[in-house]
């Protein structure tokens, strides 16, 4: 056998390899793109009168929360580890940044950037306790998730804020109240508030750079192969910490954009996001073992999960069904992943 022959036999089993996993990307993601059809299909036979663009664009804002912090999410799995503190993350942001401007009078314009920096800084304490203590990151965020949450009580002193109807002897300036609303103003035809947009603006910049940097081929490669990634040198520490702190970034920026929208933040506002944003990135073919994840695919499944949650609040079965069903749909995906490994190792062995 030529060089020639050696190389082309050595190559093959990687082509194949690589087509068939986007083989398999391709039939989970037709299988979700067809999850959603039949969805619309059904609430179109079962509510025809409730078929309609405006509930379209309700379907969108309803999404744009759990999609933002999916894309965080999303880079984290794709790396190899868990984030179970971005519900929390979600109301501190909303929380810091109310505290500041409502409580503090510090001018909206800086409180801002400061509670999104919150955002990363939490993200940076988990990030260097998975890396540097090597705790289990399951754990690590686990545990910042009541550590946060507990300090949304303690600044919130367990009061809700709106800055429309400030607490007595406090009061906004106008503009700055202006500025804050609009956001996430509603503009069009059928209204649609700028929170859409911030959610399509954000996906294609985290898009960007999970499938056409070498940020996102490194945290790809890191979360794959960690010992390959070692052995390569690759600055595995640094990718996983920046991971972290742009899912901390982007869970207070969701926060904000909702507090901005509904006009109230509360102390215990982001923790029942903790389960949906899971289930829509695991929906969407992120693997729990890492290494694979796209941003499409966590936004649809945040789309299907949204089109679900509007479909069974307009039939109006009880809110205990859309609970259970929530349960039943993560327990679902996560069985669905592991069998989709397993078949992949049996492949590849």
């Amino acid at each position: 056998m030529t060089s020639a022959d050696s190389r082309e036999a050595a190559a093959s089993p990687s082509v194949s390899n690589a087509g068939q996993a986007t083989f398999d990307l391709g039939l989970r993601m037709g299988g979700l793109v067809l999850a959603i059809l039949v969805v619309a299909l059904f609430m179109f036979i079962v509510k025809p009168k409730s078929f309609n663009l405006d509930v379209g664009v309700s379907v969108l804002r309803a999404m744009s929360s759990v999609a933002i912090m999916s894309l965080g999410l999303t880079l984290v799995i794709v790396v190899g580890e868990i984030d179970l503190s971005f519900g929390a993350m979600y109301g501190l942001g909303a929380n810091s940044l109310a505290v500041m401007w409502i409580v503090y009078g510090i001018p909206v314009y800086a409180a801002l950037p400061l509670a999104i920096a919150a955002g990363a800084l939490v993200g940076l304490f988990n990030g260097v306790l998975v890396t540097g203590l090597r705790i289990p990151s399951f754990i690590v965020t686990l545990g910042s998730y009541n550590l946060i949450y507990g300090v949304s009580l303690w600044i919130t002193k367990t009061s809700t804020f709106n800055p429309v109807y400030p607490p007595p002897g406090l009061e906004i300036p106008s503009e700055q109240l202006d500025f804050f609303t609009n956001l996430t103003a509603s503009f069009g035809t059928h209204p649609i508030s700028l929170e859409v947009v911030w959610m399509i603006g954000l996906a294609l910049v985290v898009g960007y750079l999970l499938h056409r940097t070498l940020f996102g081929f490194r945290l790809m490669a890191i979360g794959g192969n960690p010992v390959a990634a070692q052995l390569a040198r690759l600055p595995v520490t640094r990718y996983k910490i920046l991971a972290f702190v742009i899912s901390g970034v982007l869970a207070a920026v969701a926060g904000i954009l909702d507090f901005s929208f509904i006009q109230t933040a509360q102390p215990n506002i982001g923790l029942s996001f903790t389960f949906p944003v899971f289930a829509a990135v695991i929906i969407g073919g992120a693997s729990l073992s890492g290494g694979k994840g796209t941003i499409v695919g966590a936004m649809s499944g945040a789309l299907l999960l949204a089109e679900l949650q509007q479909g069974l609040a307009l039939l109006t079965p009880g809110p205990h069904v859309q609970q259970l069903f929530l349960g039943f749909v993560t327990i679902g995906a996560v069985a669905l992943d592991l069998v989709l490994t397993n078949i992949r190792k049996r492949r590849s062995a």
